[in-house]
């Protein structure tokens, strides 16, 4: 697949809410960064994504939206033999949205960092 592929399947992973979908994405040295769960490697991202389903689960009434995620607002930039990406993301009926900053290559998605939107206390 080429980088582009890659990324395309990564999406289609993120709005289904699919583990196995996103990890056929990513590279062997993937890395996921949330502020509120750190740096997540290739093989604590199934971990990572069911805590999350548990989280939306406890904020729709033990329900997952469908589809899991919408992303919008989708930028990509190529430079030389990298992609980088920024999106909108939100989980459907919860107020949890932020944007995201992905870096794809030839061999797969090599990282995601994320923010929340959302206000600071005070």
């Amino acid at each position: 697949m080429s980088a582009a592929d890659h990324l395309g399947t990564y999406a289609e992973g993120w709005t289904k809410g699919d583990t196995d979908t996103i990890l056929k994405a990513v590279s062997d040295d993937y890395t996921f960064d949330d502020p509120n769960a750190g740096k997540i490697a290739k093989s604590e991202f199934a971990e990572y994504l069911s805590g999350v389903k548990e989280t939306v689960r406890s904020l729709r009434s033990g329900n997952l939206p469908d589809p899991f995620m919408e992303l919008s607002e989708v930028v990509t930039q190529e430079n030389e033999e990298v992609i980088t990406a920024w999106c909108w993301w939100a989980i459907p009926g919860t107020d949890i949205k932020g944007s995201g900053l992905i870096k794809v290559r030839a061999d797969g998605v090599r990282s995601e960092v994320i923010t929340y939107y959302t206000k600071l206390p005070g």
